[in-house]
């Protein structure tokens, strides 16, 4: 599977990519909305790992609204510091998928991830 992981955080980079790739997962990393925008058009992948803050005060519910504006499907975590339902209820109103609260289980965000992919391949 082919995973769009857009975060800013060396040490979350860090602990995500090594656990996804351990699992057989193809990881490709963003660390901008820019970027991530960029790659998010132009290529496939099978689920976005979407870090709610990112740099330069970027917020990735603005780069997520972009994404779906494009007609850009690709199923979307959430991952964020902001925990309390109402930051998870405007994630996923805003387009996202599902929404997992730092810090989390690694084994969590990689069901989430399994499970999304399997809901998109459904649907496709």
């Amino acid at each position: 599977m082919r995973i769009l992981l857009i975060e800013d955080d060396k040490h979350a980079i860090a602990f995500i990519t090594k656990g996804l790739r351990e699992a057989g997962h193809n990881v490709i990393h963003a660390g901008c909305a820019p970027t991530a925008g960029q790659r998010a058009g132009a290529e496939h992948f099978d689920v976005i790992i979407l870090d709610r803050m990112l740099p330069d005060n970027e917020d990735g519910l603005a780069l997520l609204a972009s994404l779906r504006a494009q007609k850009i499907d690709t199923p979307v975590l959430i991952l964020s510091g902001l925990a309390e339902p109402a930051s998870k209820v405007m994630g996923l109103r805003a387009g996202g998928d599902d929404y997992l609260a730092k810090p989390f289980a690694f084994s969590e965000l990689l069901a989430r991830v399994e499970g999304l992919a399997r809901r998109g391949r459904l649907t496709a």
